[in-house]
């Protein structure tokens, strides 16, 4: 079984983050990233796009909601921006800017708009006809997972496909879960959860295992979604979605972030300004002591 498409939500009114979300989507703020020399800043959904080709996935379909039309022209390839940088001898700038538009040829690339916000479980939805009868990965564009060649995207497949799985997602612990999706399940190895139930921001929360938006699902997803009324918020919960899968008697297991990976989530101002703080540090440091880009 492998893994082709991938769904990247990107279409959150970003209410929290206003003012300055209000006409620019959350998922094109910037952080610190990895460079040709030094350290770049990069929108996020650039790095979360940046990070999935890098690891061999090439057929993507993002789900934009109004006003989100800066994310298509990033999306764009404008060369006049690399014979520009060029010209001002900013090389690795334009080298840099150059393989950012090779892997967006790269790729197949479909947008889908979600016309109004109906929650994140309705935009997997609407990725259907791109999906069709195939497994896909499901990855929001708010949050970013820092782990060693992306370390964490090759488990979570892995235990997809050897546990012969409907559904497996990443699973961090956290200290406030309440703003969550929590999961209560068995470990059957270290790190690996059979989930029993999953409930999106419950008030007294079972565990303090939170479900990070990063999952593999077979396509009964979308017969879930069908059925899924809308929940917290008065949105599809994809979480809610998940829980029809448990209810079925289908397989879903949880995949435990390791305590050295970094999370990075511009959610809130809180977390955005702590995004900002762990990658700077993180590629800063990277570069000063080995001189590797590698994250």
């Amino acid at each position: 079984m492998m893994i082709r498409k991938v769904v990247i939500p990107s279409a959150g009114l970003g209410t929290r983050l206003f003012p300055a979300t209000k006409e620019q989507p959350k998922e094109m703020l910037p952080i610190f990233s990895k460079a040709t020399k030094g350290v770049a800043v990069k929108p996020m959904l650039q790095m979360v796009f940046e990070q999935l080709h890098d690891f061999g996935l090439r057929e993507f379909c993002f789900i934009v909601g109004k006003g989100k039309r800066s994310i298509e022209d990033h999306f764009t390839p404008d060369h006049n921006s690399v014979h520009m940088l060029q010209g001002m001898g900013k090389e690795y700038q334009a080298t840099d800017l150059d393989g950012f538009y090779w892997k967006l040829k790269t790729s197949t690339i479909i947008w889908v708009n979600q016309p109004e916000p109906r929650g994140f479980g309705n935009a997997v939805l609407m990725a259907r006809p791109f999906v069709q009868n195939e497994c896909c990965l499901v990855h929001a564009g708010d949050t970013y997972i820092i782990s060693k060649n992306a370390e964490h995207i090759s488990r979570l497949i892995t235990t997809y496909e050897t546990l012969d799985a409907d559904a497996a997602f990443v699973v961090q612990e956290i200290e406030n879960p309440h703003q969550y999706g929590i999961v209560d399940g068995t470990e059957t190895h270290k790190g690996l959860y059979k989930v029993k139930e999953v409930v999106e921001k419950p008030e007294k929360p079972k565990t303090n295992l939170a479900i990070m938006p990063l999952y593999v699902f077979d396509p009964v997803i979308f017969k879930a979604l069908d059925e899924t009324h809308p929940g917290k918020g008065d949105e599809v919960q994809l979480t809610d979605a998940i829980q029809k899968l448990i209810d079925w008697d289908m397989k879903v297991y949880a995949v435990k972030l390791d305590k050295d990976y970094v999370r990075l989530d511009i959610g809130t101002p809180e977390t955005y300004w702590e995004a900002l703080f762990l990658s700077h540090q993180h590629f800063c440091r990277r570069t000063k002591t080995d001189g590797s880009n590698n994250p």
